[in-house]
């Protein structure tokens, strides 16, 4: 639902499908960086909204995990969406509640209502607490595990993917059968339970869509019970209250590593598998597994151990707290939970932490984004901007000629330049501003070309000669490329005056600028360049994301690597030599 939101947005941000009849005149306002960025993280907390019937979640799911740049009115604007979508869809839950809807309304519209499950007080004391804190810590390191093994999956998957669609489809289909073989052979080796209370046509009527399998009347079979369900139905069996002796220990340890294991290898096929709720899911049942080996040692009740699994595992994962804190107790409909979410929450996210980085900002580095994380690393206050600026600087004269543009879009990637005046047009060379490689592509188009080195005249205007749409920003995957502009030897050789096109007030920061500080400002401006200038010459470079990626910092300076500006990571060499060293020390105090 996430994606889904998400994409449904980025539609409308790019204007809508032409291919498909699905545009307006109206939608090319949402056409530039801003909007469409906003649009993207407001889709993505509706489809949250959607999916847990969580609005207030669906935000902070938003403004934690989605946006780099937020502002106050993205905020309102993102609580009305979500509060659009629960309104409708409490509107649906009521019409199709009454039959009207067929199978639409029959297990899928709600996906995860376990708000019902909790209508009995669930108490705990302080006692607990410590049984707590060893689920949040449990939770973390497996948390931080599956992250690295998920890491080690997609580099496979990856190599796999790039050979071609074949393999693709190859990959999916043995994973596939994989998935087939654990959901339908598992259950066989587990045993038959008598049901507590037995129901009709020897179903159990006391519990939520058991399983009977292979077994007889009045018995169900626990592990196919959670196998060959839905993940909605085995989330809410496991979030059940008053449920302690259901499972069998040996059951749930084996749905565990069943969803442990597929939950890493199933992510990275062509078919979508999705991360969030196989991590609940694989999180729930964690948590009911610490609660039937504690046993009596414990007076929680094993449904609320299984949310506080699904917390724990969804910290150590995925790093967020305030938001999966929020889309718990609006999920479980019950406040009583929230102190222990939270403690659970930070205790996970904080010794994950440790470990490796979030499972997103893992994939966003696999897949070779240059993603900025909200704070700076302690090296970054070392280096000044001027030291991770790399050269050649590409720049252009405020009139320039045409053929020198052509070989600059040709010949280099880069999306904005420097327009420096040069004399005759300024006493001595002064920055001018910004231009973009987009709107240089619609001045080569439109030919809007002088025979000499000159300025346009006053009475030229942009207006009658171009549209708003012709600067639109593309949508995804039309860029404009300089190999479908065609000119003549006499075109190449004339000019064009770049000061009406020209971005006249940049950000620009001065060379001696802490790299620190220039990272806060990139990233919470929402910038997408950022001028660098000396305090004699106009410009010593420009900078972007990949300059403040830490791969980048780290290959021009890497003295920085030894030195004591990294950050904190319990790396398995390092964990191995401390234990080491630790063995030696007690040999040797004996």
């Amino acid at each position: 639902m996430v994606h889904t939101g998400a994409c449904i947005a980025a539609i409308f941000g790019q204007g809508g499908s032409r291919r498909y009849g699905l545009t307006w005149r109206w939608l090319r306002y949402f056409k530039n960086d801003r909007d469409r960025r906003d649009l993207v993280t407001i889709g993505a907390g509706a489809g949250v909204s959607a999916a847990f019937r969580a609005p207030v979640g669906g935000v902070l799911f938003a403004l934690e995990s989605l946006s780099s740049w937020w502002r106050s009115a993205l905020i309102w604007r993102s609580f009305f969406t979500t509060a659009v979508v629960a309104v409708v869809l409490r509107l649906f839950v009521e019409l199709c509640g009454s039959g009207r809807c067929g199978l639409f309304g029959k297990g899928g519209l709600i996906m995860y209502d376990v708000s019902t499950l909790f209508e009995d007080l669930m108490t705990y004391h302080l006692k607990d607490i410590p049984i707590v804190v060893l689920i949040g810590v449990i939770g973390a390191v497996l948390g931080a595990f599956y992250n690295f093994l998920m890491m080690q999956v997609l580099r496979v998957y990856s190599v796999v993917n790039e050979r071609g669609r074949a393999h693709k489809l190859l990959l999916a289909a043995a994973v596939s059968v994989l998935t087939s073989c654990c959901l339908f052979g598992m259950p066989w080796f587990a045993p038959c339970r008598p049901c507590p209370v037995a129901g009709p046509n020897g179903a159990c009527g006391s519990l939520n869509k058991f399983r009977r399998f292979h077994c007889p009347p009045d018995h169900y079979n626990d592990l196919a019970s959670l196998m060959l369900n839905i993940n909605d139905d085995a989330i809410r069996n496991l979030y059940a209250t008053g449920t302690n002796d259901v499972y069998h220990r040996g059951s749930m340890l084996a749905f565990f590593v069943a969803s442990y294991a597929l939950g890493v290898l199933s992510y990275g096929v062509v078919a979508p598998s999705g991360l969030f709720v196989p991590i609940i899911l694989t999180g729930a049942t964690y948590g009911r597994l610490v609660a039937m080996l504690l046993g009596r040692h414990s007076g929680l009740d094993h449904g609320l151990v299984a949310i506080l699994g699904s917390a724990s595992f969804l910290g150590g994962t995925l790093r967020m707290t305030v938001s999966v804190c929020v889309i718990i107790v609006e999920l479980t409909n019950n406040l009583l939970l929230l102190p222990l979410v939270m403690l659970v929450l930070l205790i996970s996210k904080t010794v994950a932490d440790s470990f490796n980085a979030s499972i997103y900002d893992l994939i966003v580095r696999l897949k070779g984004l240059p993603y900025l994380d909200g704070h700076a690393e302690p090296y970054m206050r070392q280096l000044s901007v001027g030291d991770v600026v790399v050269g050649p600087l590409r720049s252009f004269n405020g009139v320039e000629k045409v053929g020198h543009i052509m070989h600059v879009l040709r010949t280099t990637g880069h999306h904005a330049f420097p327009v420096i005046d040069e004399p005759p047009f300024a006493t001595a060379p002064v920055l001018y501003g910004l231009v973009l490689r987009a709107h240089l592509l619609v001045l080569l188009r439109k030919r809007e070309f002088l025979p000499a080195q000159e300025r346009y005249p006053k009475e030229y205007s942009i207006a009658a000669r171009f549209e708003a749409q012709d600067f639109d920003k593309r949508g995804s995957g039309k860029q404009d490329t300089v190999d479908g502009v065609e000119l003549s030897p006499e075109e190449m050789e004339m000019y064009v005056d770049l000061h009406p096109f020209t971005n006249a007030s940049p950000y620009t920061v001065v060379e001696t600028m802490s790299l620190a500080k220039a990272l806060i400002l990139f990233r919470e401006v929402g910038l997408r360049h950022l001028l660098v200038v000396p305090k004699r010459s106009p410009v010593v470079g420009i900078l972007t994301r990949h300059d403040f990626m830490p791969e980048h910092i780290l290959g021009l300076h890497p003295v920085l690597l030894g030195g004591k500006w990294k950050r904190l990571r319990w790396h398995k060499a390092a964990v191995a030599k401390y234990f080491r060293d630790l063995i030696v020390r007690l040999a040797n105090c004996g």
